[in-house]
């Protein structure tokens, strides 16, 4: 299979993926409301002392981050487990591992990407500066494909198990630590006068060899489930 082909595997993937989340447009928004609420509630909780609300801000956004993706993780193979579409995936000529890029990268941008462009809103109300914000940004940019990449690892591997959700987050959490810790730590060095660039280097390192690793992982995980 040439590369125009695998571009082309890998669109048709995504583009299948949008169209289908466009018709349960429910679950894409749980995600979203669900990363909003617990944002907004922590400057309730805590009081309007500006000083404080900066301090907590990346911490607290890259939680609620980490916890909104782990909502939407259960469901990146399940609905094709239930109506027979991964078993064709699995008999099909092409390759198992570009497709599975294709539905985590179509599961970012229906879960990650709006967190990505509704943080500048929410970081207001922790009264970030405009670098923080713009740190921040980059930071989930970064970040959360990482977050998605390894879900997905989770999500095949206990695909078909009666609570999987649960299991899923008890296999992900721990690996998305660093890039819990990198991610906030970026916004947190820019609130003290650091250089965030060692944070946001080792994030975009998460990323690649994320990339390069957990799209085979995946595909061989779904072989193994599926048995």
């Amino acid at each position: 299979m040439n590369r125009l082909s695998l571009i082309s595997l890998l669109w048709l993937v995504i583009r299948r993926d949008l169209l289908l989340a466009m018709r349960r447009r429910a679950d894409v928004l749980t995600t979203l409301i669900f990363f909003v609420m617990v944002v907004s509630l922590f400057p309730l909780g805590v009081g309007p002392e500006a000083e404080m609300l900066r301090k907590m801000a990346g911490g607290v956004l890259w939680v609620a981050a980490l916890l909104s993706s782990m909502l939407s993780l259960p469901r990146m193979f399940a609905a094709d487990h239930l109506d027979g579409t991964l078993e064709q995936m699995m008999l099909a000529p092409q390759s198992l591992t570009v497709m599975v890029l294709g539905k985590i990268t179509a599961h970012w941008m229906l879960s990650g990407l709006p967190l990505v462009l509704i943080a500048p809103v929410l970081g207001l109300q922790f009264d970030m500066s405009v670098a923080a914000i713009l740190t921040l940004m980059l930071a989930l940019l970064l970040g959360t494909p990482v977050l998605s990449m390894i879900g997905a690892v989770g999500a095949a591997l206990t695909l078909g198990l009666r609570g999987g959700g649960v299991l899923v987050s008890l296999l992900v959490l721990p690996l998305t630590i660093p890039v819990l810790i990198f991610g906030a730590g970026a916004v947190e060095a820019v609130n003290s006068g650091l250089d965030a660039v060692s944070n946001l280097a080792l994030l975009g390192a998460f990323l690649l060899f994320a990339l390069v690793f957990t799209p085979f992982v995946a595909a061989q995980a779904l072989r193994i489930s599926m048995e």
